[in-house]
């Protein structure tokens, strides 16, 4: 096994993003088009928070409810913001990280996907389908 590649070997470098300023709705459907389950939150290139997939079915009945999708949405957009919804205080990661650490880092937490930032600017993203990937090209 290769060790101590950085993580920057298999991170995500086209980065799908939001703002603050965005509504839920079009996090939805970046889900839904890019077929991504999470998406970093910046302010320029900072990352300030991170959106899952799961945080927006917590707060929405759009998988239940797929009939009144449209109701839905205007509720979900009139109730909830993004900042409401997202995860605040991001562990972000460095592109020379290794994997190992990332490995780490993911297995001792509860999340899965950390974005990658070099000099405090988004750059990557990480996920725990990466590290999976990585793991099989080994073997």
């Amino acid at each position: 096994m290769r060790k101590r590649e950085p993580i920057s070997k298999i991170m995500s470098d086209n980065v799908i993003t939001l703002n603050s300023n965005d509504d839920l709705t079009t996090a939805e459907e970046l889900f839904k088009t890019h077929q991504i389950r999470h998406i970093p939150i910046v302010q320029g290139q900072k990352v300030i928070g991170m959106l899952s997939h799961t945080d927006l079915m917590r707060v929405s009945y759009a998988e239940t409810v797929e009939e009144f999708e449209t109701e839905v949405d205007v509720v979900l957009n009139s109730v909830f913001t993004i900042e409401q919804v997202m995860t605040k205080n991001v562990v972000t990661i460095e592109k020379n990280n290794t994997i190992r650490e990332v490995a780490e880092i993911l297995a001792a937490r509860e999340f899965h996907a950390l974005p990658v930032v070099e000099e405090g600017e988004l750059i990557g993203i990480v996920t725990t389908t990466d590290l999976i990937q990585f793991l099989l090209k080994q073997y």
